[in-house]
């Protein structure tokens, strides 16, 4: 199968194919869509209308071959799993340094959602908390406002291969209730952070949170960064390669809330998620995984999307330290009937 530009073509196109693969998406989709622990977020009234049974797995190779069980096409706001993506841009923007002087890369055990900064340097622990994903917003460049936002939706584009809108009712209703994260932003300023564009960084990052994306976008999301930044269906660069393992770092140490270790030890994949119900997981020069399911767990990640990497990442050996044989060989389970084998 041959990449195709045109994600609508694409997905039409492979839809017919069966492969091995595509029936353990399937298998493993029936398995969990009867899993029902966890809660939908309510703390936005516009997340509270996610039905529970929403559930999608999509996979999309760093060949640009996209499987897709469930509801793929669901729209959903794409909440913190913006973070690492809008990092990316600030790291192209600026360069590695000034990001670091202003963001530092430390895992944290507070809540992302804590007023607290590092006590030696001022900065916010990671940009994966809303501190520090509120100072890398406020690094992405423009004359103002409209110019920062196009520049980030471009960039969003590059990785999905497809324009994305945004929720403005999601968008209102994180900007008044931000109260804490307009509390994050004037500590910060206090301690040259982030600049006096309080007000315009502040919308810029609602406005981010506020994307609606689907599973499919998620996969696409993380195929990108598996395929070295480089969208794996448009071929168009995404990310500079020097910045990927910045990104698809700092998912693994930080990118699960407070469930980050326990992610990091038992599925192993570079991952970013979302109170939306997503999950973007990075198996580096493999695949990238997109998972939507509204349940969330008490920690704030997708229970079901949980489940559904874990199976994954031991089924197919997809742990970034794994050194044993995987129970499954994932080039083989891949091909189908009508050669899907240049993954």
């Amino acid at each position: 199968m041959t990449n195709l530009g045109n994600m609508q073509s694409l997905t039409s196109s492979i839809t017919a194919v069966t492969s091995p693969f595509r029936r353990y998406l399937s298998d493993l989709h029936e398995k969990y869509q009867a899993f029902d622990e966890g809660a939908v977020a309510d703390y936005i009234p516009e997340l509270a209308l996610a039905k529970p049974e929403w559930f999608g797995i999509c996979v999309v190779t760093k060949a640009g071959q996209v499987f897709e069980v469930g509801d793929c096409d669901q729209l959903f706001t794409i909440q913190s799993i913006s973070k690492p993506f809008v990092f990316g841009q600030a790291l192209e923007d600026h360069g590695r340094e000034y990001v670091n002087s202003k963001v530092s890369v430390e895992p944290t055990g507070e809540a992302f959602n804590s007023i607290v900064l590092d006590e030696e340097t001022n900065r916010p622990y990671n940009p994966m908390v809303n501190a520090g994903a509120i100072a890398t917003t406020d690094l992405i460049k423009g004359a103002n406002g409209t110019e920062r936002l196009k520049r980030m939706l471009a960039m969003f584009k590059r990785y999905t291969g497809r324009d994305l809108d945004i929720n403005v009712p999601v968008f209102l209703s994180e900007k008044a209730t931000g109260f804490r994260n307009r509390a994050m932003s004037y500590l910060m300023l206090n301690f040259d952070m982030v600049s006096d564009k309080i007000d315009e960084t502040l919308d810029l990052y609602f406005q981010q949170c506020s994307i609606m994306v689907n599973a499919r976008d998620l996969a696409m999301l993380s195929a990108t960064l598996a395929n070295g930044g480089v969208n794996p269906v448009t071929q168009e660069r995404a990310l500079d390669e020097r910045y990927v393992q910045d990104v698809i770092s700092i998912m693994m140490t930080c990118g699960m809330y407070d469930g980050s270790g326990e992610w990091a030890y038992r599925v192993g994949m570079p991952a970013k998620s979302g109170v939306g119900g997503g999950i973007t997981a990075v198996a580096l020069d493999k695949l990238g995984i997109g998972t939507f399911s509204p349940l969330l767990d008490a920690k704030g990640n997708s229970a079901r999307g949980i489940k559904v990497c874990k199976d994954l990442s031991q089924d197919f050996g997809l742990h970034s330290f794994n050194v044993a044989t995987p129970e499954r060989e994932l080039a083989g389970w891949i091909a189908g009937e009508e050669g899907l084998d240049d993954w």
